[in-house]
């Protein structure tokens, strides 16, 4: 089966090294606003979110692509745009139901997360595991426990 990306919300802590070594990987330069994901910060609620492509098995992005330049790379099973057939359309954005694909004024082009073929930076950069690369076995359930222990956590403030 196989890797995804994997993230554990209650373990992030809006560091954003992720976007560092993204943005890095990818430009060569350490910019947050160029990297492939996104960690959406809720001050107010004390809540992070890493948001990270989905690679998704049917793809909204590549079934509107009309240049047919998203496709999926048979080595990772990541979803990727072939620069040189993507004609700057943007339809892949508007159709992602998870914002995981964007568009880089300064390089031009429509991005999304490649996976890094293979080896992505945000996990290697993660010093708290929140985002893991690995196989989905299992992510149900630890998420249906993620959220019984927040659940559990709100009753005994009620109580």
């Amino acid at each position: 089966m196989p890797k995804v990306l994997v993230v554990d919300q209650g373990k992030c802590t809006a560091c954003r090294r992720c976007e560092l070594a993204c943005s890095f990987k990818h430009t060569g330069e350490f910019n947050p606003a160029a990297a492939r994901l996104t960690v959406a910060v809720f001050l107010d609620d004390d809540y992070y979110q890493p948001v990270v492509c989905q690679h998704c098995d049917e793809p909204a992005c590549m079934a509107v692509c009309p240049a047919g330049a998203i496709s999926r790379d048979v080595k990772t099973n990541a979803v990727i745009i072939d620069d040189d057939r993507c004609i700057g359309c943007r339809m892949c954005i508007m159709a992602c139901p998870f914002g995981g694909t964007d568009y880089s004024v300064s390089e031009q082009k429509v991005v999304k997360c490649d996976l890094c073929g293979g080896e992505p930076e945000c996990v290697l950069n993660c010093p708290w595991g929140a985002i893991e690369y690995k196989e989905p076995a299992g992510q149900a359930l630890d998420r249906r426990e993620q959220v019984a222990r927040k659940v559990q956590a709100a009753l005994r403030e009620v109580v």
